[in-house]
């Protein structure tokens, strides 16, 4: 007998988690160089937050994945690892710098990857101490950044379907759930 039978299951959306652009300022302009454990944290969280990449992403990404195209513009191109979609990501300035902090890392260069990025679980625990450095009152994960970056993305103007493409999707449907409907873009838009 199945025990299923006239069961009906209500699926609940989960409010996820991002940072506001305050939130995101206060990550960066915090001085870790006394905790460089936290601070090869928090570099790795920004650059994702500027990325949008998974953390088994950026964990394996090499100088291999830096594409420069005919206008000399830099692009992480990449599959996910999770669906082997291709990610195609500019690379703006605050990444950049990121990855030209660690050129020469011993860590990264033994691995032979960009960042010197510990586990997702020891990632996720410094997050919690840096939060609590700068007054941060959410739960951080390494996946709070992808989140940030789509959500930034859209209320910058972004196209749906260009940080679907950005984050790998296989489909638009995925990227609607990383979708947030901020003030400032309703707003954006009703001034329109």
């Amino acid at each position: 007998e199945d025990p299923f039978v006239g069961k009906r299951f209500k699926r609940t959306v989960a409010e996820r988690e991002f940072l506001t652009e305050p939130e995101l300022q206060a990550m960066m302009n915090v001085d870790l160089h006394e905790f460089p454990r936290l601070e090869t944290v928090r570099d790795t969280f920004v650059f994702c937050c500027f990325t949008g990449l998974a953390f088994i992403d950026i964990s394996s990404l090499k100088r291999s994945d830096i594409y420069v195209d005919a206008d000399g513009n830099k692009w992480i191109r990449k599959p996910r690892q999770k669906t082997r979609q291709m990610s195609n990501i500019p690379l703006l300035d605050i990444p950049l710098e990121i990855i030209e902090k660690y050129r020469g890392d011993k860590k990264a260069a033994k691995k032979g990857v960009l960042l010197p990025i510990p586990s997702n679980q020891v990632m996720n625990r410094y997050l919690k101490e840096i939060a609590t450095i700068c007054k941060i009152d959410k739960y951080l994960t390494t996946h709070v950044a992808r989140h940030t970056y789509a959500t930034v993305c859209l209320s910058q103007g972004v196209s749906l379907k260009n940080v679907s493409k950005m984050l790998g999707h296989a489909s638009v449907k995925m990227t609607e759930r990383y979708a947030r409907v901020l003030d400032s873009s309703i707003l954006r838009d009703m001034n329109s």
